[in-house]
Parts: structure tokens; C-alpha cells; sequence
């Protein structure tokens, strides 16, 4: 088998999380990556020691001019070129793309080869890469109910709604959790996160909500600023936070750190928010407006009206208005409560598993 995706972590952690799927329910299979050059899969493939093919391939750069791009088309040729060479001499039974510009040749190779093709989406608006692709392909697995009206009309009936591929719940006790990150166990805790490497936007939310309160708000803050700016923001208060105030650059327990919270603020990465859902969390998602096709905003709308979390654009971010969507969430029992049951309604702990047995039936001689 072949899975396909990255340029981002968003598009190749969910390839890994169905690759180890498969593993479990097929010890025997032999997986390989392909992936580009330039994507974050060229530094994580190589330290997990997965079978793997990099190829020069490369998305359109949005916002620049267009000579910056002339180049794309002809990598997207070697691409495909050193992909279906590859084919040949591996010949997987079945290719998964999941998404972002390095699962292009995949996709185009698998289709001109007639090689069963999966797609699995995990974005509310699906991306180029699938929309091209889902004219070809066996079975396309949908994170967003939503994605299944904006592919191909033709292609909508071999859509499927389960989820993305995330890690299970294996819950410890939420004291527990609070514990075993250093906070205290009987507070309600409130978790920032902006992605591994942080949000300056989300930073700059935060530092302004703390600095406005004058007394404690009852509740702790676990907050993950991002390795890189975990410094400046804590010698901004001397070295020393507020007591309430749990600051790190990043949190390594992120299963620990979603039991732990009553309520998480975040950008609306799919990823992100699909474990969330899984761990029936409310949030307070704050899209990334530079993200490709606008796909946070999209998904943080999705949410809302599903009733499990607040939208709150960027341009609209501030202290204060943060502060207000924390109390609005932590103030009522019943509304958190509501909110945490309508996330699990969305949640799909169980996704990486279920994909796999789907996919495993479009293998010859595979079961469902």
C-alpha cells in the first residue's frame, strides 16, 4: 500500500494515523510513503524509518507573482514521472491520498495505472488536490458532512462521512490529568493552543486577557505559546506568570492537556478540532485567515452551527473579547455541557480503524 499527503502536518499525520490502522488490522501489509521534498514528510519519514519515495513536487504559492510559479507544472511532471517508475517496481495494490499538494502524483500515477485510489479528506471544504482526484477514486472519506456537497457531482456518492483519523480517548481521570501536567486538579482549566509552533495572534489574545484582570477568574490556563515565544512572554511579566497562568512553549501530553480542559481556544486546523470533537470538548476557534481556501474559517463555521463551538474571526480577536467567550462557556454549566455532547455527536474516535476495514475491501482478496 501507498499513502500519500503532507506539505503539511495537517495532510501527513493523518496518513501515518491510517498507515498504523492498517497495520493492526492487516499485520501483513507493506506500507510506503510518498511525499514531497519540501513538505514536512522529508524530516518525519525519515526519523520513523518509514519505507518512503520524496519527489520534487510543489503547490502554487498564493499572493506571489506569477513567474514564482512557472516552475510548478514542470515539478508536478518529474513528479509523476519518478512516481509511476516507482509503481512499477513496488506495485501497490491500493494508493490513499490524504490531501495537500504531495499527494498529487500519487493520485494521477494510481489513476493512469488503474491502481484502486483512496482519498480521505479532512477539511470542511475540500482541497484542489481531492476535488482533482475524487473523479478517480474508490471511496473518498469525509472528516465534514459539509465536504460531500463541494466535491465533483459525480463523485459524491462514493463519499463517505467517518471522521478523521485521530488518536482514541484513553481517558486517566481529569484530576489525574491535571495533575500529571502540574495544574491544579480541582479548577477549571482553560487550553490555548495555536499549532506546534504557536499563534501570535492567539499570544497577543491572551497576554491581553490576563493583563486586564485584576483578580483571579477562577479558572487556569494551560497555555501553549509555541517554543518560540514562550520567553518573550514570560519575562513580560517579570519571570513570573500569574499563579493561574500555565505557560509552556509546547505540550508534549496532548491527550493529558484535552482531558485536563473544560474549554480549548485554538486556530481550526482539521486536525485539531477533530480531536475536540473526539474528546467531546467545547472550543473557541479563531481560524487562520491565510490559510489555503479559507478551509479554517469554513471549518470553524461548520462547528458553530452545529452548536459545539464559537467562531470568533481574527480581525474581531481581542482580550477582551476572548475573556467574554471564556466566561460565556465556563459560566454556564448546561451550555458547556450542551456543547461537550454536540461535539461528541461529531466526534469519530474510532475513525483510523473503521477507514481501514472500509479500505481493506477494495484490496484484492481483502475484507470489509
Amino acid at each position: 500500500m501507498v499513502f500519500s499527503g503532507g506539505g503539511t502536518g495537517g495532510h501527513l499525520f493523518p496518513a501515518l494515523a491510517l498507515a498504523g490502522a492498517f497495520r493492526r488490522e492487516c499485520p501483513g501489509v507493506r506500507v510506503h510513503f510518498l511525499g514531497a521534498t519540501r513538505g514536512i514528510e522529508a524530516r518525519v519519514l525519515p526519523e520513523r524509518g518509514e519505507s518512503h519515495l520524496l519527489v520534487p513536487v510543489r503547490g502554487v504559492a498564493r499572493g506571489v507573482a506569477l513567474r514564482r510559479n512557472l516552475g510548478v507544472p514542470w515539478a508536478l511532471a518529474r513528479s509523476l514521472v519518478r512516481t509511476v517508475a516507482w509503481f512499477h517496481r513496488i506495485r501497490p495494490e491500493l494508493v490513499v491520498v490524504t490531501g495537500g499538494y504531495a499527494g498529487a502524483p500519487a493520485g494521477m500515477a494510481a489513476a493512469l495505472m488503474g491502481i484502486p485510489l483512496a482519498l480521505q479528506e479532512q477539511n470542511a471544504v475540500p482541497g484542489i488536490t481531492t476535488r482533482i482526484l475524487a473523479t478517480w477514486a474508490r471511496e473518498i472519506h469525509v472528516a465534514y458532512p459539509e465536504a460531500v456537497k463541494r466535491l465533483p457531482a459525480r463523485a459524491r456518492c462514493r463519499a463517505i462521512a467517518s471522521g478523521n483519523p485521530v488518536r482514541a480517548p484513553k481517558a486517566r481521570g481529569v484530576e489525574a490529568a491535571r495533575r500529571a501536567l502540574g495544574l491544579d486538579p480541582h479548577r477549571p482549566t482553560v487550553l490555548v493552543v495555536g499549532g506546534s509552533q504557536g499563534s501570535a495572534a492567539l499570544n497577543r489574545a491572551v497576554e491581553e486577557m490576563v493583563r486586564s484582570l485584576d483578580t483571579d477568574p477562577g479558572f487556569q490556563l494551560l497555555w501553549s505559546t509555541g517554543p518560540a515565544h514562550l520567553d518573550k512572554i514570560v519575562d513580560g511579566w517579570g519571570g513570573v506568570p500569574p499563579a493561574w497562568v500555565h505557560a509552556t512553549g509546547f505540550i508534549h501530553d496532548m491527550p493529558a492537556a484535552l482531558e485536563a480542559a473544560d474549554l480549548a481556544v485554538s486556530r481550526a486546523g482539521a486536525m485539531a478540532t477533530s480531536e475536540f470533537l473526539a474528546w467531546g470538548l467545547p472550543a473557541v476557534l479563531v481560524p487562520l485567515p491565510t490559510a489555503a481556501a479559507n478551509h479554517q474559517a469554513l471549518n470553524a463555521a461548520a462547528l458553530e452551527a452545529s452548536g459545539c463551538a464559537a467562531h470568533v474571526p481574527e480581525s474581531s480577536l481581542s482580550g477582551s473579547v476572548l475573556l467574554d467567550q471564556v466566561r460565556w462557556v465556563l459560566g454556564n454549566s448546561g451550555r458547556r455541557a450542551e456543547m461537550g455532547r454536540r461535539a461528541l455527536e461529531r466526534g469519530r474516535p474510532e475513525a483510523a480503524g473503521q477507514i481501514a476495514r472500509s479500505l481493506l475491501a477494495l484490496i484484492p482478496g481483502g475484507e470489509s
